[in-house]
């Protein structure tokens, strides 16, 4: 029997955000039980928190309906809430440094957690980038006609693709073609358009090749969302963005994400937000 908690991410009002579900103390779950679990809890991802093995405090596996990832925005956000609003042993004096596959991620949490809130900060991976060399065929799929910035995709466990949009209007108005989507492998699409302030933006994401088809709240390409728009000059590198999403599926979520630069390197992306947990109970498996 494994205790789970259910958190809706990036929100701080229940039933809104990404939700996402988390087994506390995961030790003796195989990979494979793992992954029919998460695809029992049938959400976006699930996660599973192991004793550390590399200089963390905790360890963390990430699930999708229909496979593992290094890293994850969401997921690993909210994991560390969960374990924050729960009493885990491994936060620390407002901290907690998380093992993923893509080396450790650090948090500091900045808000109380009496009532099942939290508010945290996050440090990410840096991402690499470069030039989608599918990008006619993207665009095709997404229903767009062109993009306003170059279509690049960035990776920091994730692959994230970035589309721009005029508007919020065009934004909610697309209708993607999921079957050709999914043809893109270990690719997520992000359409994102200015939403009247330059430093508040709007976005959505589909990803049929990580069996979600669309996201209420991608943690892991809000970070990379600033790094490309302060590239391409849309923004002040070092800047911090706010990142609006899942309005068009009813499930608000907001994210800050600020990413900057030194001596032509990139030297630090962060995103801060809050999670809400909502529910908890057991697997009996």
């Amino acid at each position: 029997m494994y205790g789970y908690v259910i958190a809706d991410v990036f929100t701080d009002t229940a039933l809104e955000g990404n939700p996402l579900a988390v087994v506390p103390d995961a030790s003796g779950l195989s990979g494979e039980r793992m992954q029919r679990i998460a695809r029992e809890m049938n959400l976006s991802e699930t996660t599973f928190v192991f004793p550390p093995a590399a200089g963390g405090d905790v360890r963390v596996r990430i699930f999708t309906p229909i496979g593992e990832l290094p890293f994850a925005g969401h997921p690993t956000f909210g994991t560390a809430a969960v374990l924050a609003a729960t009493g885990h042993p491994g936060v620390r004096g407002g901290e907690l440094r998380m093992e993923t596959g893509m080396g450790v991620v650090p948090f500091r949490f900045t808000g109380e957690a009496g009532d099942g809130r939290v508010r945290a900060r996050m440090l990410q991976p840096i991402p690499v980038w470069e030039p989608y060399a599918r990008a006619g065929e993207l665009l095709e799929a997404l229903g767009v006609p062109a993009s306003s910035l170059p279509v690049e995709v960035y990776r920091n466990g994730p692959r994230h693709a970035f589309v721009g949009l005029g508007s919020v209007a065009e934004l909610s108005a697309l209708r993607v073609d999921l079957r050709a989507l999914a043809d893109h492998d270990d690719l997520a699409a992000n359409c994102f358009a200015p939403a009247g302030d330059p430093l508040v933006w709007r976005a959505r994401m589909f990803s049929p090749a990580y069996g979600v088809t669309e996201d209420a709240g991608t943690g892991s390409a809000a970070g990379p969302l600033a790094l490309h728009l302060g590239r391409h000059g849309r923004i002040p590198l070092g800047a911090t963005i706010t990142v609006r999403q899942g309005v068009e599926m009813g499930r608000p979520s907001t994210i800050r994400a600020r990413a900057s630069m030194r001596d032509g390197a990139v030297d630090r992306v962060e995103i801060d937000g809050t999670a809400i947990v909502v529910a908890d109970g057991r697997l009996y498996v």
